[in-house]
Parts: structure tokens; C-alpha cells; sequence
């Protein structure tokens, strides 16, 4: 079942186990039962700490398996065979179910360990969606804290009819209780806003107690770590606040354009980044959304940063790395369908579409990149492109024509999502040649048609173009004396990894000559 190195990794792994775990597998007899009955018994060889026992109960999941901590008594499952991507989330539950540290804040633990009730998760992904771990990880850790709180991870295409019973046409799903959660990636402390009501107040008190910044970041992407990083090595006093850590890098997939590094994934990419991050001295404050900025009443004062849960921040410099997120159609049925059918991770979200027809809107290299992935899961994929031409690369191009299952048509304005009320049953375009309207039946719609900045808090305050960038000089500055703004969300014309790294580090660098040119000067802190 495990290759030689998955082995010699997992062997290595379980060495760190301190009390025992047993595996409860609940199988039928279909292949994926053999596979996790063969998956069992091969990690139950490699610990004396891990009993497998194989178990029947009509209310299990087949083919299921149950990880336990005999200590403890906490409950972790895992329903289908946990490979691919959620291997990762496998080791982390026997190790966490076998007495290993959970790494994380001694305050979040006792967060977890404190909350009252019953908690029963059920989290669908797929395997080769890279945002599914992240959560099923989450409430995992939850799970191994609090006795009271159970997550089972359910993969969708396994459990094919259960994803259809519940209209789940976006991973990863979350169900409590019973009840839709969640869609899309989560952080733990985000669970935590929404199962602990208490929570943003905590939070909020915490962060209105913290002194004044040197250097604030607002966000956590390529070009908010390198701000970090480039601050902290200054040695002035740095705080990063961040909606989510990694920001649309950990939705990419491949990068095959980050230099020095072949091939990589955008979460191991922005492991690499928080673990350097963490190097420094820097106070990072994740899951937090800013709500506003308030320019210093004076030259060299104090700039204030509100938050959405109330709270404020002053520093005496901020970097804005608010980065992007995927452009939305912005026509009827969008918005109704979103997560029943239209979707923006085709690597997330393809496998729960296997044998049905969908369209990828747009013709550039995402676009394209979406289609031949999706060809090799789907029956057929039609490539809608608004302009007369495709702009993704020739390589990317000639793939596609080559494919016998992905259509394209250009000049076609895509006009309507259509549904049932569940969920997407096609959409319409209109011909930009023929001006006609026409119909195409779907299942799914990916939509892949560039970013748009995250800026909208920053309308009225900070300078932006047309296209709603922040306006900057090469060295970041923006219109705000001591501002400074870097990566995607400016008006830099190239939206790359490598390129928002730069950047990150010119707005630093900018901001701390600002610094050390600019007398301080206190003023009150806004409540």
C-alpha cells in the first residue's frame, strides 16, 4: 500500500509516539476496504503502541477507519482511504491521538479544551484538493484536545451518493451536528469564531492591549512574509495581520516559476514562508480582517488600524499586502449557485464532477491549466473565452485542441448560471459574433478569468486606479505619508509570486528609511 520512502517517512514519524492508539477499520467487500484494511495493518507493523482491530457497526461508514487515543479516549475518522493529500492528515492523527504535542498556542488548546457541548464534524473533500487538509487538520487537532468533539473526513468520491444526497459540489463541507458549517478553507481559530461566540471579544481585548508597532503588514501572502522578514531583520518592532496566512498561493496548485525551486505546491511554499516568518521576531496575528486605516493626524504620528472584531493597532509604518482573490462573472445565478456547482479550485472541487460535463470560463494560462486538468476527471469540458482568440501560451493551447473532450468558443459572453434551486444545471452566452443567445447544459462551471485586488476597505483612503490598485512609487509608497503597499493589490502590471516577494521587500526597505527620517510623534490611540 506504501511506497518505500512513504514507509521510511511514517516509521520515522510514529518513533514520536508516547501512549497507544487503536485502529477500528469498518470494511465491506469492496476494493477501497481492501485498500484501507491493507493501509491498517501495515501502519499497525510499525509501532508497538498500534493495535488494529477490524469492527462491524451498521451506524460506520464502510470503508472506514477509527483513530483512537486509548489514553485520552478521543475519536478521529477517517471514511474512504486517507492517501493523496490527506495522508498528512493520517500521520498528524496518530500522532496526536498517540500523546504528541499539538503545536499550537497554548491559549487556542485551552480554547478547545474548554468549549461546552457536543461537537460531531463531518468534513467531504476529495483527495487531490490541497485546501481540504488545512481543515480536516483543524478539527482533527479539536478533536485529539476535547473528547467531546469527533471530525470524520468523508471523500467524496468514495461516498459518491452521500456527496449527491447533500448537493456537496464544493470541498472541503463541513457539517456539524447534522447542519451545513462551512464551505472552503477555515483556520482553526475561524472554527473557533464560530463555534465560541465568545471568541472575537477575547481576541479583540487581547490585540486593543498590544504597544505600538514599529511596522504593521497587512497580510500574509508572498509579499506580506517578505515585508516580515525584511522588518524584522531591521530590528524594529514588526506585527503581521493576516485574513489567512499564505493567501491565494495556498489555493495554487503547481509553480513551476519560482526561481531556483523546479517544481513546488503553493502550501508547501507557504509552510516554507510562516516557518521563516517564525524565525523572527514577529507578532503574527492570523485570522484577523482589517476594516480601515486612519492616516496619522501629523508627519511621523501614529496610523491606526481597525479591525473587523473592533479592535485597533497603531504603528508608526504599515505595509498593505492585501493581495487578490479569483474575479467573479458578476451575472445572475453566480452568487445562488456558488458551491452547488459553480466553482473556482478545479484541482479542489473536479473530482466531485467525474463522468459530467462542465465549462471553464476563460481562455488564458489558468483557464487552459483548468481544462486539461479537469479533461482527465470529467466527460467534457467546454472553454468559454470572451475574446476572439485564446491568450493562454502555445504550449497550454496545443494541449488543449489536442484533447478530445474540451471544446472552445470564443467571443462568447457568458450571461446566466443556470439551476434547479439546488444546483447548476447550465448556463447561457451570448455569441458576441452572432449576437444570439445560446444554452449550454453543465453540471459544473469553473471560472478562471484573473484576480481583483482585495482594496475595498481602502476606497477613499489610499489612492487607487481604475481597477481598484493601489497606486504606488517603485519604491511602494503610497499617497499616505508612511503607507507603503506591495504585491498583487498595487498597480505593479505582473501579478507573480517572485514578483510580490520583491516588492514585499522594497516596501520594507521604503518604509524603514521612512522611519529613520521621520521624528516620532505620539498621539492617542483611537478606541
Amino acid at each position: 500500500m506504501l511506497d518505500t520512502n512513504l514507509k521510511n517517512q511514517l516509521n520515522a514519524y510514529l518513533q514520536n509516539l508516547n501512549s497507544a492508539v487503536e485502529l477500528a477499520v469498518f470494511l465491506d467487500e469492496g476494493v477501497k476496504s481492501k485498500e484501507l484494511q491493507a493501509l491498517a495493518q501495515e501502519i499497525a507493523t510499525m509501532s508497538p503502541l498500534i493495535t488494529m482491530v477490524e469492527k462491524q457497526d451498521i451506524n460506520e461508514r464502510t470503508p472506514s477507519m477509527l483513530v483512537r487515543s486509548v489514553a485520552n479516549n478521543t475519536e478521529i475518522r477517517f471514511a474512504g482511504v486517507p492517501m493523496g493529500h490527506e495522508f498528512t492528515s493520517l500521520v498528524m492523527a496518530l500522532l496526536h491521538s498517540g500523546g504528541h504535542p499539538i503545536k499550537l498556542d497554548e491559549e487556542i488548546i485551552e480554547q478547545v479544551r474548554q468549549l461546552e457541548g457536543e461537537f460531531s464534524f463531518e468534513t467531504y473533500v476529495s483527495l487531490s484538493c490541497q485546501n481540504c487538509p488545512d481543515v480536516v487538520q483543524a478539527l482533527n487537532m479539536m478533536a485529539a484536545i476535547n473528547p467531546k468533539i469527533t471530525n470524520v473526513m468523508i471523500d467524496g468520491s468514495v461516498f459518491s451518493e452521500e456527496v449527491y444526497q447533500k448537493d456537496v459540489l464544493s470541498v472541503p463541507a463541513v457539517y456539524l451536528n447534522g447542519q451545513e458549517f462551512s464551505q472552503g478553507r477555515m483556520t482553526i481559530t475561524e472554527i473557533l469564531k464560530k463555534v465560541d461566540t465568545n471568541a472575537d471579544a477575547r481576541q479583540a481585548k487581547k490585540i486593543n492591549e498590544k504597544e505600538t508597532f514599529d511596522l504593521l503588514v497587512i497580510g500574509g501572502g508572498p509579499a506580506g512574509a517578505s515585508s516580515a522578514i525584511y522588518s524584522a531583520r531591521k530590528g524594529i518592532k514588526t506585527g503581521v495581520v493576516a485574513d489567512r496566512f499564505g493567501g491565494q498561493v495556498q489555493d495554487t496548485m503547481a509553480i513551476e516559476n519560482f526561481i531556483s525551486v523546479k517544481a513546488t505546491e503553493g502550501p508547501k511554499l507557504v509552510q516554507s514562508l510562516e516557518a521563516h516568518v517564525n524565525d523572527y521576531d514577529v507578532d503574527v496575528m492570523n485570522g484577523q480582517r482589517v476594516k480601515n486605516i486612519i492616516e496619522a493626524e501629523v508627519n511621523g504620528g501614529l496610523i491606526t488600524v481597525e479591525l473587523e472584531n473592533g479592535a485597533s493597532l497603531q504603528t508608526r509604518s504599515a505595509i498593505l499586502a492585501t493581495g487578490a482573490r479569483w474575479r467573479e462573472m458578476n451575472v445572475p445565478g453566480e452568487q445562488e449557485y456558488r458551491g452547488k456547482g459553480v466553482a473556482y479550485c478545479p484541482h479542489c472541487d473536479g473530482p466531485l464532477f467525474k463522468g459530467k460535463s462542465v465549462a471553464v470560463i476563460g481562455g488564458g494560462n489558468s483557464g487552459i491549466e483548468a481544462a486539461i486538468d479537469l479533461a482527465g476527471i470529467v466527460e467534457h469540458v467546454t472553454v468559454l473565452e470572451f475574446d476572439s482568440k485564446l491568450r493562454a501560451d502555445a504550449v497550454l493551447q496545443d494541449k488543449a485542441r489536442s484533447m478530445d473532450n474540451i471544446s472552445i468558443i470564443v467571443n462568447a459572453q457568458t450571461t446566466e448560471v443556470l439551476g434547479n434551486g439546488k444546483h447548476v444545471t447550465g448556463l447561457n452566452y451570448l455569441c458576441r459574433e452572432s449576437q444570439q443567445t445560446k444554452q449550454l447544459a453543465l453540471a459544473g462551471i469553473f471560472v478562471q478569468i484573473g484576480l481583483v485586488p482585495n482594496t475595498q476597505f481602502l476606497q477613499g483612503t489610499v489612492a487607487l486606479n481604475q481597477r481598484g490598485e493601489i497606486i504606488t512609487t517603485s519604491s511602494g509608497e503610497t499617497n499616505i505619508p508612511g503607507v507603503y503597499a506591495a504585491g498583487d493589490a498595487t498597480d505593479s502590471p505582473y501579478k507573480q509570486i517572485i514578483i510580490a516577494m520583491g516588492s514585499g521587500a522594497s516596501a520594507a526597505l521604503g518604509a524603514f528609511d521612512y522611519l529613520i527620517r521621520t521624528p516620532e510623534v505620539s498621539n492617542t490611540k483611537v478606541a
